[in-house]
């Protein structure tokens, strides 16, 4: 026979689904209703206006250019065989879009901006060249480790397993 009696005693605690107390709206309700609020300002110029990508995503979408197989990909290459011989995969099939600017095609919505003029290609570049050549085998100004060239390759070790130092 089932108990009839509540084990748990009152005030009884609530969780999500038995959740009667009021709580006060953090977010005040909006002036206009939202299918109008979609038609102006800034949202329906964000919506209206699409990008390269969304256009490229539209079933209507077709462009002339573009490979429409494996074949065509590889024949659009830059790759010649004839002067690269023997390159990796990957280098065989960069495309005009990838490595260059001049394939007349718009990749991305930005617009290129030009470098500034800052007078560069009016100043002559200096150039100094040390007129003493440091030897190769000084040791003047290098930094000090215990790897030095008397050791075995740098790496040799004590008997108790430390570094020698200098």
């Amino acid at each position: 026979m089932a108990r009839k009696c509540n084990p748990y005693p009152f005030p009884r605690h609530e969780n999500d689904h038995t959740f009667t107390g009021t709580k006060e709206c953090q977010k005040h309700p909006f002036e206009t209703p939202i299918h109008i609020a979609q038609n102006e300002s800034p949202w329906s110029r964000l919506n209206d206006t699409a990008t390269l990508a969304s256009v490229r995503r539209n079933v209507c979408y077709y462009d002339q250019e573009a490979p429409r197989d494996s074949l065509d990909f590889h024949l659009k290459s830059t790759y010649d065989h004839h002067q690269e011989f023997l390159c990796n995969k990957n280098e065989t099939l960069f495309q005009r879009e990838t490595s260059s600017d001049d394939h007349g095609r718009i990749l991305k919505n930005r617009q290129k901006a030009e470098a500034p003029q800052c007078g560069l290609e009016k100043r002559e570049i200096r150039l100094w060249v040390n007129p003493q050549k440091a030897s190769i085998y000084s040791i003047q100004g290098t930094i000090e480790s215990h790897h030095n060239a008397s050791t075995n390759r740098g790496y040799s070790r004590k008997h108790d397993g430390g570094f020698y130092s200098t």
